[in-house]
């Protein structure tokens, strides 16, 4: 079994910033993946960004690339989403995410663990 923790999220104006984290704890190994899913009200679940925790190779999904950000502290098995200039569209609930295949991630899952999910509003 595999724990996620997430902490960051909140209110923020569009233009803003937000950051997410996501502590993984238990039976986590290095061949695994990482990511976010995201789901606003009223609509389905959205992969958003996944990372290859053996070498860092990041994805995104099309919306967002250009100013999120996903990165990775080893020695921490801590995970990161910086978010930049954010709009109204990107809120919603963000879940962490972890499987044994980042292709799972960003094929759209699901993921085989997941965290307890952090709201991100942007008001206009």
């Amino acid at each position: 079994q595999v724990q996620l923790v997430e902490s960051g999220g909140g209110l923020v104006e569009v233009g803003g910033s937000l950051r997410l984290s996501c502590a993984a704890s238990g039976r986590f190994f290095s061949s695994y993946g990482m990511g976010w899913f995201r789901q606003a009200p009223g609509k389905s679940r959205e992969y958003v960004a996944a990372i290859n925790w053996s070498d860092g190779a990041t994805y995104y999904v099309d919306s967002v690339k250009g100013r999120f950000t996903i990165s990775r502290d080893v020695a921490k098995n801590t995970v990161t989403l910086q978010m930049n200039s954010l709009k109204p569209e990107d809120t919603a609930v963000y879940y962490c995410v972890a499987d044994r295949l980042v292709t799972s991630i960003v094929g759209g899952g699901p993921a085989d663990y997941w965290g307890q999910g952090t709201q991100v509003t942007v008001s206009s």
